[in-house]
């Protein structure tokens, strides 16, 4: 087996265009996002290792913040995860695999969390 570096990002708390309903329309709903990155290198970290040989993990809240189009309306949350993954694998070709996951937390009614689970691989 491979070794493997996983970079994350959980919890993010973002407003979002999305939804089918007429009520979830006009208003962006928050949704709480997690992002993981599994990283293809090869070599160990020394203790002097330069930052260039890991990835930002900036660059993954910003992929499920920033890069997010504030003007769109995604009928389905399935479609900001695969937004979130694209920006991430078009963003760096080290990336192999980027897993979103999404809770809405405007349908929670007694702090459960219902959402998805989205896994990208590169091709």
């Amino acid at each position: 087996m491979d070794d493997l570096l996983q970079l994350e990002v959980r919890d993010l708390e973002v407003p979002v265009l999305t939804g089918i309903y007429s009520e979830e329309t006009h208003l962006p709903q928050p949704l709480r996002i997690s992002v993981i990155v599994d990283l293809d290198v090869r070599a160990p970290f020394a203790p002097g290792t330069h930052m260039s040989a890991s990835k930002n993990y900036m660059d993954l809240k910003r992929a499920a913040t920033e890069a997010l189009p504030k003007d769109v309306h995604f009928v389905l949350i399935e479609g900001v995860a695969d937004h979130i993954a694209d920006t991430l694998l078009i963003g760096d070709a080290r990336v192999a695999r980027v897993e979103v996951r999404i809770v809405k937390l405007a349908i929670a009614e007694n702090g459960e969390s219902i959402g998805i689970r989205r896994v990208r691989y590169r091709r």
